[in-house]
């Protein structure tokens, strides 16, 4: 019988994701497979997950710890300042490194999952470079959740705690991106494909380093490397690290959009932030210095 528009699942109506992206999600409660179920998304044991009306699936289980989520005003300040392209380079050496990672290459297929996605602005570059890839975003808060979800055409968005499992199907994604995100091995491990890749960017001790001092910010943990290879190295090995370093002229108003996007933001008041910038003069002058690195699942 032929499949016409009264057919169509209801909870499609809503659901900004496209056929492929939903093939790969699984219950993050038993694993099982996820499909449309009347208004909701729905595995065979029966377990339910209600679509935001923004477009995203509402895949978190469990209690959720407070504060735990990037709030309106941090992804607000996010998308201002990642909307002006100071992070474009960044942007652009990742869609670089996740086409020559993905085995075989994005631009025949693929699923690339942004954990820990935001706004999903380092995905919708990756998805550019790749016109063949579909995209992931996953994230815990709903404020960034709900610009993901039209983050890019071929992507599509869900609600998920790192820290419980990713709502992935086994070997479904071909790259996972982890830009200043959590981390949870085992599950990165369990959800890439054999020729899979993992992209982790992580800020070095340079990072904001003269707004950090000038401005009293939350400072780099400086065992952080250690620790992330350290949590990496029983499900990866890593074939490739390198440090990107961006000298950034930024107005006072996006120098507070650079604050308020990031961790300080809930630790200073926004007179206060305002006060210690304007001291800075204008052009607000900073560098922003990554370290990017490549996993295979060992």
């Amino acid at each position: 019988m032929t499949s016409t528009d009264d057919d169509r699942p209801a909870v499609l109506d809503r659901l900004r994701m496209p056929r492929p992206v939903l093939d790969a999600l699984a219950c993050p409660v038993c694993g099982a497979a996820l499909g449309p179920g009347g208004n909701a998304l729905a595995c065979s044991a029966g377990h339910r997950f209600d679509v935001a009306r923004e477009g995203y699936a509402g895949l978190l289980t469990g209690h959720r710890t407070a504060g735990t989520g990037d709030t309106k005003e941090m992804v607000r300040a996010r998308q201002e300042f990642q909307s002006a392209g100071h992070y474009a380079p960044l942007a652009d050496r990742l869609a670089e490194l996740a086409a020559a990672a993905a085995r075989p290459p994005l631009a025949e297929g693929g699923l690339v999952a942004d954990i820990g996605a935001g706004t999903g602005y380092y995905l919708g570059a990756v998805l550019d470079a790749a016109p063949g890839a579909w995209g992931l975003a996953l994230d815990v808060s709903k404020f960034a959740l709900r610009r993901a979800a039209r983050a890019h055409p071929r992507a599509g968005a869900a609600a998920c705690d790192t820290w419980r499992g990713l709502p992935l199907r086994t070997g479904s994604a071909a790259v996972l991106l982890n830009v200043f995100a959590p981390r949870r091995p085992a599950e990165f491990h369990r959800a890439l494909g054999g020729g899979g890749a993992l992209i982790v960017v992580t800020p070095t001790s340079r990072h904001l380093a003269e707004l950090i001092s000038n401005l009293g910010l939350v400072s780099v943990d400086a065992s952080k490397e250690e620790r992330l290879e350290g949590g990496l190295g029983a499900h990866f090995s890593r074939t490739h690290r390198e440090e990107l370093d961006l000298e950034l002229s930024l107005t006072p108003g996006e120098a507070a959009a650079l604050v308020g996007m990031g961790p300080s933001a809930r630790h200073l008041e926004t007179g206060e932030t305002a006060e210690r910038i304007a001291a800075l003069g204008d052009p607000v002058a900073a560098r922003a210095s990554f370290a990017v690195a490549v996993y295979r699942p060992a």
